[in-house]
């Protein structure tokens, strides 16, 4: 389902802050973060199932990532998978509003999706539930699987958890990481009401996700600091959350 975090302008030391946790089935195929075949180009992971991704970056610094918009009704009429919208930004040449432009007259050929585009000095958010495009100002955000900025436990929790990061001296990227690791569920006076069974949105209100066949597979922070470098890192859990593999790529310097 995913959650995703956004520092954009928040901190002068630090412009841009993207924390984004992927949820999904354990089986299902993925190749880890790297350099695209046949667009090195483009650096994300890749959902070997469907042929998307839930978050990357191009070498000009646009970037693109993606949550799945929580909702009873069964997706199986989509045309199209919603991990396309992240490959055909970065795999495209449009602008930014083009691209939205697009997406927004096709947007019913995808189950419900939020969708953050960034370029290097701007970023906008976009939902096929909610298709008023907008342009973002300087602040700290957070995204789940339902409204942009809902109130949702994960969602306030993490911006608090972001907030909290960005006031300390020297953070360094295991911090931010690891903030994403916390598997506390929420109380269940707290949980939003989505249409799934209660068992289920209770598995779903922690910042991390545990269950036995479905959880945070990985965890992608993409950052951009006052002098302008630029870096993305997933972090890979092999046993969530306790073993990872980490992997990070000066923008700049890739491949």
């Amino acid at each position: 389902m995913c959650l995703i975090l956004i520092a954009y302008q928040a901190d002068p030391a630090w412009p841009l802050v993207i924390l984004d946790n992927r949820d999904e089935y354990y089986t299902r195929p993925t190749a880890t973060l790297g350099p695209w075949p046949g667009a090195p180009d483009v650096l994300a992971g890749r959902d070997l199932q469907s042929g998307g991704s839930w978050m990357g970056v191009r070498r000009d610094g646009c970037w693109a990532a993606v949550t799945n918009y929580r909702e009873p009704r069964n997706d199986q009429h989509a045309k199209k998978s919603r991990g396309w919208l992240v490959r055909d930004f970065l795999l495209g040449t449009w602008s930014v509003p083009d691209y939205l432009d697009k997406v927004a007259r096709q947007g019913e050929e995808h189950a419900g999706f939020n969708l953050l585009l960034g370029e290097p000095q701007n970023l906008w958010f976009y939902s096929n539930r909610d298709p008023e495009v907008r342009q973002l100002t300087p602040g700290i955000y957070g995204m789940s699987n339902g409204r942009f900025d809902a109130p949702w436990p994960k969602v306030s929790q993490g911006k608090q958890k972001l907030e909290a990061l960005l006031a300390r001296p020297n953070w360094q990227s295991d911090d931010a990481l690891t903030l994403m690791c916390d598997p506390t569920r929420a109380a269940d006076a707290d949980l939003p009401a989505t249409g799934v069974p209660l068992d289920w949105e209770r598995a779903l209100s922690s910042m991390f996700i545990l269950t036995p066949q479905y959880g945070t597979r990985s965890t992608s922070l993409l950052t951009a600091d006052c002098r302008g470098e630029r870096v993305l890192t997933e972090r890979t859990y092999s046993s969530p959350p306790a073993e990872w593999h980490d992997a990070s790529f000066n923008l700049s310097g890739f491949p």
